[in-house]
């Protein structure tokens, strides 16, 4: 019996060119496999396109594209039988390269071809669905400023990130979980499902996906003198070891800041309430890797 797959292409995600992932797809999923391609055609229509797929009873839908379409597609695929599986093609691929998603198209395609299925937890913010990180302070900013730019890629978030670095002013927030209740002034908080942002920056080192926990980063404000040892830490998987980082795990926290403002969803720029309850949905996503 034929395995039926969708793929779901976001023509416009990331820099890499997309012409040739449909004959390439064309070429490897043949004997036992039935394949639909699809592109989205505005925001939002990812997650549709996955819904119906996965309500038609498909085994796999592939995002193709970057942690935005990602979001989109495994969002209409929790608690279902139908896998997710990415083929990466975004600026970060945060949750692509925690799991071990390769970044060179045509692997990723023979990951998915020749993997087996695993369930990995998934996270909630006041409701809104994430896999890799969400957050609020610095890395939220730079995501509301980043999606301003006209240029995608790694060398335009780099040019971002230290554009405003001089001028952005850490907040005050209060966090409370079922066993803590604590005040920082903060540079960022992270509430991690996956161990990075992307492109290897490890904001959470030991986050699993399949731990029933989040890990929550929170970065205190710092020296400047200190930027460039936690950039460091960042990429060499030590970042939780700073004196200027406060790492916690829990099931559930509920952020408090002094009004409602920026804040992120695996990479994508949101305004959120100045109150917001963030939980682990544990084991409510099947992948295929």
């Amino acid at each position: 019996m034929q395995k039926r797959i969708a793929f779901i292409i976001n023509p416009i995600s990331g820099t890499a060119d997309k012409k040739r992932l449909p004959t390439m797809i064309q070429e490897m999923f043949t004997e036992g496999w039935d394949a639909t391609i699809v592109e989205t055609e505005y925001a939002g229509h990812g997650k549709e396109l996955a819904s119906k797929f996965a309500q038609e009873g498909y085994d796999v839908v592939v995002a193709c594209g970057g942690d935005g379409t990602m979001n989109e597609v495994a969002s209409s695929l929790v608690h279902t039988e139908t896998a997710f599986a990415i083929v990466p093609y975004g600026s970060g691929n945060g949750l692509a390269r925690h799991l071990g998603f390769s970044m060179h198209p045509r692997e990723a395609l023979a990951q998915i071809l020749n993997g087996k299925e695993h369930v990995i937890d998934s996270g909630l913010a006041n409701g809104k669905r994430f896999f890799c990180t969400c957050g609020t302070g610095f890395d939220a900013h730079i995501s509301h400023s980043f999606s301003a730019e006209g240029k995608r890629g790694f060398w335009t978030y780099l040019k971002v990130v230290l554009r405003e670095y001089l001028k952005y002013k850490p907040g005050s927030y209060r966090l409370v979980g079922p066993s803590f209740s604590l005040r920082r002034r903060a540079f960022l908080i992270t509430f991690a499902n996956a161990a990075q942002w992307g492109n290897m920056a490890y904001i959470a080192p030991h986050a699993s996906t399949k731990d029933g926990l989040l890990d929550i980063c929170i970065l205190s404000t710092f020296p400047i003198y200190s930027a460039p040892l936690l950039a460091y830490r960042l990429f060499r998987k030590t970042f939780d070891r700073s004196r200027h980082v406060t790492a916690l795990t829990s099931r559930e926290v509920t952020l408090i800041r002094d009004k409602a403002g920026e804040f992120h969803i695996d990479g994508d720029p949101i305004m959120m309430d100045a109150e917001i309850k963030v939980e682990v949905d544990p084991l409510s996503l099947k992948v295929r890797i």
